[in-house]
C-alpha cells in the first residue's frame, strides 16, 4: 500500500500521508496548518456552496484557518468552540466528544461572548474533515445550547461514510485505508 494519497481539492493537488489509526485501518493526514493556497481556495469553494449564515463556528484547532479565510472573504464574524475553559471566557457552556484522531475524549467550549454572537443567529458550522462525525455533533450541540440555528454544516473533506451523508456540504470524499 502507497505510504501517500494524491487528491486535488479545489483545483489544488496534495500528497496526504497516511497514517495508522488502527491495526486494521490508516486514514490520510489533510492538515490545513501552513497550506496557505488550498486554505484560501477551499474557503472560496465552500462559501459558494453555503447556505446563508450569520456566523462562523468551528471546533479548535485544524480548522481556525479555514473559518478565517471563510470570515474574511464573506465579512462575517467567526466564533472558535476551544478545548479549554480561558479565564476570560466568563460562565462557558462545554460538550465532550471524541474524534477519529483524538486518543482521548475531550471537551469544547464557549464563553460568554461566543455565545452572545452565536444566541438568534444563523450558525454555519465549518470543519476541515467530517469523519466519524463525533466533533461534528459536540458542534452542534453547542450551538443549540448557545440559542443557535444551525443554517449549515461544512468541511473540506468527508472522510469514509460521511461522504454518504446528505446533511453537510464539503468539497471532495477522503477514503478511509482498511489494511
Amino acid at each position: 500500500m502507497s505510504e501517500f494519497y494524491e487528491i486535488n481539492i479545489a483545483g489544488c493537488t496534495r500528497r496526504l500521508k497516511k497514517f495508522s489509526v488502527s491495526d486494521k485501518m490508516d486514514i490520510a493526514a489533510f492538515i490545513l496548518f501552513g497550506d496557505v493556497e488550498i486554505t484560501e481556495k477551499s474557503a472560496e469553494a465552500l462559501l459558494a456552496k453555503c447556505p446563508e449564515f450569520d456566523v462562523i463556528l468551528t471546533p479548535e484547532a485544524k480548522s481556525i484557518p479555514l473559518a478565517y479565510e471563510m470570515s474574511r472573504q464573506c465579512g462575517k464574524k467567526y466564533v472558535v468552540a476551544r478545548k479549554g475553559v480561558k479565564v476570560y471566557m466568563g460562565s462557558a457552556i462545554s460538550v465532550s466528544e471524541r474524534s477519529i484522531t483524538t486518543q482521548s475524549e475531550q471537551r469544547l467550549y464557549l464563553g460568554e461572548d461566543d455565545i452572545a454572537d452565536i444566541k438568534g443567529k444563523r450558525v454555519l458550522i465549518v470543519d476541515d474533515v467530517i469523519s466519524t462525525g463525533e466533533s461534528l455533533k459536540a458542534v452542534e450541540t453547542l450551538t443549540e445550547q448557545a440559542g443557535g440555528i444551525i443554517a449549515g454544516k461544512c468541511a473540506v473533506l468527508a472522510e469514509g461514510g460521511a461522504k454518504d451523508r446528505n446533511d453537510i456540504i464539503f468539497l471532495e470524499p477522503l477514503p478511509l485505508f482498511f489494511k
